[in-house]
């Protein structure tokens, strides 16, 4: 990917940045997964699980992983409801998609837009999302969407970038994440592609915007927890 076109994905807005951030991650979904437990230092399967705890599923109930990627989430979530629950992953990427079904991840996956989800109302016990909702198009419309697909009681949670509170941590991270991502990027040739993560964190809705946002939609007891220093942040609700 050009580098007009990466910068294209975090200053776009509306349809334009839907199909900028399609097109950047079709063109890193083979490495993705690589990548992101470099990035993390494997954690994020550790902040996936802890998200799944949050949301107290039981066995039987029926959960959606929207912006679901390559599937990650898939297995925390079985574990928590069990074999025989209903667990359906969406995203807009066919390659991100692609990779996860070739990884067999225990959900059933399908393409759709987190601003239109192809999914029932009120259909779901729980909806999660992992690091996706700094890429929609609009903030606001997906949890909209997502408001909309849970049944009375349902839970939510969002786990993604932050930027720390603290500005000495703030500045480090930022020192270090805009340095590291491009860095590990060109190892795979994707430099600029990887200059949009720390990009679209700046860019992103602060935590207390995303509760407000949150609470607009009708999410009840909307609360969010900090975790690695501030630089990564859970949200959860219900209705």
């Amino acid at each position: 990917m050009e580098r007009a076109e990466t910068e294209h994905a975090w200053q776009a807005a509306g349809a334009e940045r839907r199909q900028a951030v399609q097109a950047l991650f079709g063109s890193i979904a083979a490495r993705y997964d690589l990548l992101n437990s470099a990035m993390s230092l494997r954690l994020h399967h550790r902040w996936r699980a802890e998200a799944v705890r949050l949301l107290r599923l039981s066995p039987g109930e029926s959960v959606a992983d929207v912006c679901c990627g390559t599937g990650d989430f898939a297995w925390p979530i079985r574990k928590a409801v069990g074999d025989s629950s209903k667990v359906v992953g969406i995203d807009f990427s066919l390659p991100m998609l692609e990779v996860g079904k070739c990884k067999a991840v225990p959900m059933t996956l399908g393409t759709g837009d987190a601003c239109a989800l192809p999914l029932a109302s009120a259909a779901f016990d729980a909806v999660t999302v992992g690091w996706g909702l700094r890429n929609v198009a609009d903030l606001e419309g997906a949890l909209a969407e997502i408001r909309r697909v849970l049944k009375p009681g349902g839970r939510f949670v969002s786990v993604d970038m932050a930027k720390p509170k603290n500005p000495i941590v703030r500045g480090s991270s930022r020192l270090v994440f805009s340095v590291l991502a491009p860095a590990l990027g060109t190892l795979f040739k994707r430099r600029d592609a990887y200059k949009y993560l720390p990009q679209s964190t700046e860019k992103f809705a602060s935590r207390d915007e995303q509760l407000a946002l949150m609470r607009k939609v009708g999410f009840k007891e909307a609360t969010y927890k900090d975790m690695l220093f501030g630089n990564i942040c859970i949200h959860w609700g219900r209705v």
